[in-house]
């Protein structure tokens, strides 16, 4: 890309695809950040008020991302440094940022604490020590929640985040049976409690049941441990479709029947006693993220027919690479060609022939130099995928409101030399 050429898109009065693939390269991350607002005001319209609402930075850390959440009014909810710095690069400060995580080390605290992090969810009693000798280190003060691995809706499926044998949370039972305000170290408040079940619900019937379970388990530690909560976050669950043609889900019955639980286990939540939070990460971002990818060669083989992309498992849905193919779906990005459509296979550019992202996905004219988009893709794309294999030049990620770019970036995976470190 040239100076020139990125000029020359940023004076057109359309931006097509393959103007910005002319000026940023292929494969390219397109945000549309008209669409994350839509996504925000429908998932504000549709949770319970008065709440607080997270934006999971894990679906999507690009800081122009988070940035135009966090004016719309979200707060931040981040799990990694990578994330954190995210979330600082777009405005926020450390203080409205949940920091969370399974495997959060005193280093990692301590890092988190002095980028201003003062809010924790914590994941064990040893951690809620460590984060207790983190505060007294820094002589400062800290809040956590208690994350809780709970009873989930029976037999609901998903990918469960609790409600099962899982690494995260204290298990709602050792919680009930060894709790005591002895075990919070000076320097830490326990403010409330951190319920996050099941990731992407498939219907509303299932989140209803999910928030629901996750009600009667925070009504349960705080009768059984005595708990005061000033905060009980909830979590998240609102689904998404992801690498294919589809809308967002819409939930009319949340708010009204999440509502009407939260009056009879905590009937201060309307007065913010406790404060109710949600969490959403792939709702807020998925539909806003269109991938764009070109036929490098057309291959047939054995029977079937290979469109090779110059996209694959290091740019988008790395899971694949793990045996996880998802019904991923490509048109073109342009005319939709003539002919009937013709089952083609995706693969992607990797020395792996489990680089491919979608079989039998239909295409009109599959052709050598095509530019192809991939819709729903603003969620887990980029930076869920395999980007460091075969050390692949990274995509481009363009953030843009109408006509307007907002964001011109690409990520590097860069070594970076370290002082020698003699007395090893």
């Amino acid at each position: 890309m040239t100076q020139d050429s990125a000029a020359a898109v940023a004076g057109k009065a359309e931006l097509s695809g393959e103007a910005l693939v002319a000026a940023y390269g292929s494969p390219l991350y397109v945000y549309d950040l008209a669409r994350v607002d839509a996504a925000y005001r429908e998932l504000r319209a549709a949770i319970p008020a008065p709440s607080t609402l997270l934006y999971s930075l894990k679906a999507n850390p690009h800081p122009a991302i988070a940035e135009r959440l966090r004016r719309a009014g979200c707060h931040l909810e981040a799990s990694s440094l990578g994330e954190l710095s995210a979330a600082l690069q777009s405005g926020a400060d450390g203080r409205d940022v949940l920091y969370t995580g399974p495997a959060k080390g005193s280093a990692e605290l301590d890092s988190a604490v002095a980028s201003g992090v003062r809010r924790f969810s914590v994941e064990s009693f040893a951690e809620l020590r460590r984060l207790g000798q983190v505060a007294a280190r820094r002589d400062i003060d800290l809040t956590a929640l208690l994350r809780v691995n709970g009873r989930g809706a029976a037999g609901t499926p998903g990918l469960r985040m609790s409600g099962t044998a899982t690494q995260f949370g204290i298990d709602a039972e050792t919680l009930t049976a060894e709790w005591s305000t002895d075990l919070v170290p000076d320097r830490v408040r326990v403010i409330g409690l951190h319920l996050f079940s099941v990731s992407n619900a498939r219907s509303e019937n299932q989140l209803l049941d999910e928030l629901s379970a996750a009600i009667d388990t925070a009504a349960e530690m705080v009768r059984v441990c005595g708990l005061d909560p000033e905060v009980l976050d909830l979590g998240g669950g609102f689904g998404a479709p992801y690498a294919a043609p589809g809308t967002r889900p819409a939930y009319p019955r949340l708010a009204t029947e999440v509502s009407s639980r939260l009056d009879e286990a905590f009937p201060g939540w309307r007065t913010g006693t406790p404060e109710v939070t949600f969490e959403s990460g792939r709702f807020l971002v998925a539909d806003c993220g269109t991938l764009l990818t070109t036929v490098v060669d057309i291959k047939r083989t054995w029977g079937r027919t290979y469109a090779v992309l110059d996209a694959g498992i290091n740019v988008l849905g790395g899971m694949t690479g793990l045996g996880r193919l998802l019904p991923m779906r490509a048109a073109p990005a342009s005319s939709a060609g003539s002919g009937h459509p013709t089952p083609v296979d995706l693969a992607g550019p990797s020395c792996t022939p489990l680089d491919v992202l979608g079989r039998d996905v239909p295409l009109q004219d599959a052709r050598h130099g095509m530019l192809l988009a991939i819709p729903n893709v603003g969620a887990y794309g980029l930076s869920a995928s395999l980007i460091g294999f075969l050390s692949r030049p990274l995509p481009a990620e363009v953030a843009l409101v109408g006509r307007e770019l907002v964001a011109c970036t690409r990520p590097e995976i860069r070594n970076v030399p370290l002082r020698p470190a003699h007395d090893c």
